[in-house]
């Protein structure tokens, strides 16, 4: 969704494997024909516990209505999703609205949101974006992918 900037573009190919590779992960919101949101992610094959958020993009006439959260609630509510216990993501600093999505998902759920440096602006970006710190929220209650 190129009108949901911060998100990093990626190309459309890119997105028609998320839409089919993982079409169990991924979701699409509409409204009135048009596409209000869309969340993709899948199950990290390392830590099958977890459920990976990779983007949230949510256009503008639907923020502010929780549509992000309840779109993470969904697929979090899918078969596929059943044993995850944790819900990670990466999200840069400067990332406002993605921290307060996830920050208000923790205290929705009563749980804790721990956050780390994974991928390091120096060391895996040569300067070149900005460190991408990895939340993790969890455990998650049990109406989430129980």
């Amino acid at each position: 969704m190129a009108q949901c900037p911060p998100l990093d573009p990626n190309s459309a190919y890119c997105n028609l494997l998320q839409c089919t590779h993982f079409a169990e992960s991924c979701i699409i919101a509409e409204r009135d024909g048009a596409i209000a949101g869309w969340v993709s992610g899948y199950r990290p094959p390392s830590e099958p516990e977890c459920f990976f958020v990779w983007q949230v993009a949510v256009a503008p006439a639907a923020r502010g209505q929780r549509l992000g959260g309840r779109m993470i609630e969904t697929l979090l509510d899918r078969p596929s999703s059943q044993g995850v216990t944790h819900l990670i993501t990466t999200v840069t600093d400067d990332n406002a609205p993605s921290w307060a999505l996830f920050e208000g998902l923790a205290k929705q759920w009563s749980t804790a949101l721990a956050k780390s440096a994974l991928f390091h602006r120096d060391t895996h970006f040569a300067g070149a974006h900005a460190t991408e710190w990895l939340a993790r929220i969890g455990p998650l209650p049990m109406t989430k992918a129980a």
